[in-house]
């Protein structure tokens, strides 16, 4: 069972960036897909992006393309997400979660066998 401990949220300006951290504790790390969602007050939670096992394949959603990068360290663990350019509709808590399915499904299905982290809070101020 993997455990993900996400970290590197907090207050940034309108147009600043910020990188999010997820460690994952388990030896099979490179056999996950891994993912990144956010919830924001009163909303359902969201997909972000998500990359495959090798990190060359990626999928984002519309609102984050050219301004998000998510990329992996499997030697370290370790997923992340750059954002930059960001905008006050970023703010939200951010999850790190893993699956053993193709990275593809993270974009419709975060049910049954998705791990998550406990959360990380991005606040963009404008």
């Amino acid at each position: 069972q993997v455990q993900l401990v996400e970290s590197g949220g907090g207050l940034v300006q309108a147009g600043g960036s910020l990188r999010l951290s997820c460690v994952a504790s388990t030896r099979s790390f490179a056999s996950y897909a891994m993912g990144w969602f956010r919830q924001a007050p009163g909303k359902e939670r969201d997909f972000v992006a998500a990359c495959s096992w090798s990190g060359v394949t990626t999928y984002y959603a519309d609102s984050v393309k050219g301004r998000f990068t998510i990329s992996r360290d499997n030697a370290k663990n370790t997923v992340y997400l750059q954002m930059s350019d960001m905008k006050p509709e970023d703010t939200a808590v951010y999850y790190c979660a893993a699956t053993g399915r193709p990275a593809s499904t993270f974009q419709t299905y975060s049910g049954p066998g998705t791990t998550w982290g406990q959360g990380t809070q991005v606040i963009v101020s404008s």
